[in-house]
């Protein structure tokens, strides 16, 4: 009886391994054949019309040090009148530190004094010889961040009370929601086309999947879960983080740590970051005071052009409730919606 049921337990266990293998050996055949291919589709730089600006003649030009010596430029611009308050400027991938005017023209008018820089590998500031930056963020653009908070901390206009305000555009707006995540002299957040990594590679793969899996049925390559893709993602970020020798941090992992106000602006029409992209990061944030703002037919980064001057309006008023305020916690109710225009609720 006891060999019946040591060779019942055998061959329970090589049937179980055979199911193992069953399940996994589809997967590290195709990350074998195809993972080149999703890591390329990762490292593959989006061709964008990048916007540039021209320095005015009040600015004030600086630089200061990152923690690890490499010197990044930066502008100081003052707003007109009385001061209501400073403002963190991230910049897109690619742009200027002059690029931030267009965006913070209302900004300067009502009395906040912006401040933009370029980071490592980036315009005029200091190159790194080891980082080729991508679109996505890295811990290099963290630290870089990181240093532009600790000058601003040294500038006679600003206060650990008052604290500053932060605005990025696309992977800017990322930087901009994962400074706020760890460093309280962070009093709110607006973003534009802000994304991450993780959930905006999964509907990419997806996206292209059919190019590169064509034997695999349609309904099969819809059928599969976000997980199974999700493996394929993580896969390809850790190679090409090798590859690059960086990392690249998960925004998704912080954003519960976001305890200040944030408003989040999204084009409608953008097809490389798509609202759903934007929801899906929206709905990771604290539950409070947090808006998203989707502007129809806007493409990516550009609903500055298409919402004009309701743009401006927006973010001054966001800023006015929220860092300008003597009692910071809430975003003032906004005006009506023009037809452009759409605002989720407020969580």
């Amino acid at each position: 009886m006891g060999d019946w049921v040591w060779y019942l337990a055998l061959a329970g266990a090589v049937l179980a391994a055979l199911g193992v293998v069953a399940l996994t050996a589809p997967y590290f055949y195709i990350r074998a054949r195809y993972l080149d291919h999703v890591v390329r589709i990762f490292e593959e730089k989006p061709l964008f019309v990048i916007p540039r600006g021209k320095a005015p003649p009040d600015a004030d030009e600086v630089s200061f040090p990152t923690a690890g010596g490499l010197k990044l430029k930066g502008c100081y611009v003052q707003g007109r009148g009385p001061r209501r308050g400073v403002v963190l400027f991230g910049l897109e991938f690619g742009s200027n530190r002059w690029a931030c005017l267009q965006y913070c023209a209302t900004l300067l008018e009502r009395g906040y004094d912006v401040f933009s820089y370029e980071p490592r590998s980036q315009g005029t500031s200091d190159t790194d010889p080891n980082y080729a930056p991508l679109q996505w963020v890295t811990a290099h653009d963290v630290a870089d961040m990181r240093a532009a908070v600790a000058y601003l901390k040294t500038r006679p206009e600003t206060t650990p009370e008052g604290g500053i305000g932060v605005f990025g555009v696309s992977k800017g707006g990322s930087l901009a929601l994962a400074i706020a995540a760890e460093d309280p002299f962070i009093r709110c957040v607006v973003t534009d086309g802000a994304y991450a990594t993780r959930t905006t590679v999964i509907p990419f793969i997806r996206r292209w999947a059919s190019i590169y899996v064509k034997k695999t049925p349609a309904w099969v390559r819809r059928a599969a879960p976000d997980g199974i893709y999700g493996l394929f993602s993580d896969a390809a970020i850790r190679r090409s983080a090798r590859g690059r020798k960086v990392e690249f941090p998960a925004l998704e992992r912080v954003l519960h740590k976001v305890e200040v106000p944030v408003q989040m602006i999204h084009g409608g029409g953008d097809t490389y970051i798509s609202p759903a992209m934007a929801e899906a990061l929206y709905t990771r944030l604290p539950a409070g005071s947090k808006h998203l703002w989707v502007v129809p037919k806007a493409k990516h980064n550009q609903a500055v052009q298409v919402a004009g001057e309701e743009y401006g309006r927006r973010v001054a008023k966001f800023f006015d409730a929220n860092l300008y305020a003597e009692e910071p916690a809430l975003i003032l109710p906004l005006p009506a919606e023009p037809a452009t225009a759409r605002v989720a609720v407020r969580a």
